[in-house]
């Protein structure tokens, strides 16, 4: 018998009677989910426990919504997400989630990639945008939008300042909020280049700008990495992007930038 008196009777471990307390731990985030990046000839497996090596207990419609997220491990709840270094990141499991159908029919674990926030549009599928050959998409295309819209804002800034159209700068505030949230187009007057490159003065190149190979998105954050030189020195930066509610339709755009040593906003 498969649904959610079967997992229990196949071991998972968990008391599911109570979510408000996983909740609280985990942090939950949103109240309903769907299936994202299935292919629609395909499904989503759900597995007795958090990895492939599990058994196939049942599968999701790629277009399954309304779901409801139990738990997911590895735990981590965003204050210790963020304090993590990027070895530290590479180092963590891939993420499961353990969810259930609205109506209890069928609950499993799956991977964590494959959920997004339920209510949320799919972006279309990723252009070819300016960021070139950098950008490098895994085939989601939420996930690959986020990537392109991290590229243009490189290939835009670069652009404006090779021509010294400061009317096309994606830093201006007419520009702005194509790429950031809507609240921080006014602290965004004096930055460019610092955000882009740690620094005022940059000398190399972008070489790789993709989705974080760990946890791409972590309730319904977008984190996109790039890797870049800059007078010979590797260097990274971690760009966060989110659903913007002040914005029509809710685009997503980048809410925070993380650099080895700072953080925009601070």
């Amino acid at each position: 018998m498969r649904g959610f008196p079967a997992l229990l009777a196949l071991g998972v471990g968990l008391t599911l009677a109570a979510p408000a307390v996983q909740a609280e731990i985990d942090g939950h985030g949103p109240d309903a989910w769907r299936v994202t990046g299935v292919a629609g000839d395909d499904v989503l497996n759900m597995r007795m426990g958090p990895g492939t090596e599990y058994l196939v207990i049942d599968s999701l419609p790629p277009d399954a919504r309304g779901l409801e997220q139990i738990t997911c491990v590895p735990l981590l709840i965003p204050s210790i997400y963020h304090r993590l270094s990027e070895a530290e990141r590479a180092d963590l499991p891939p993420r499961w989630c353990l969810m259930r159908s609205r109506d209890f029919a069928k609950a499993g674990w799956v991977a964590q990639r494959f959920l997004m926030e339920d209510g949320l549009e799919e972006v279309s599928a990723p252009r070819p945008g300016g960021g070139g050959d950098v950008v490098k998409p895994i085939g989601d295309p939420q996930i690959d939008g986020a990537a392109y819209l991290v590229g243009d804002l490189y290939a835009g800034f670069e652009a404006a300042m090779s021509s010294g159209r400061d009317a096309e700068n994606p830093f201006a505030p007419e520009n702005a909020d194509g790429y950031f949230f809507a609240d921080l187009v006014p602290i965004l007057s004096g930055h460019g280049a610092d955000l882009l490159y740690g620094g005022q003065d940059f000398q190399g190149a972008v070489t790789r700008i993709a989705p974080d190979a760990l946890q791409p998105m972590f309730r319904g954050t977008i984190q996109i990495n790039v890797a870049f030189t800059n007078f010979g020195r590797d260097q990274s930066i971690a760009f966060y992007l989110r659903p913007d509610t002040g914005q029509p339709d809710a685009p997503y755009r980048i809410h925070y930038i993380e650099h080895d040593d700072w953080s925009f906003p601070e």
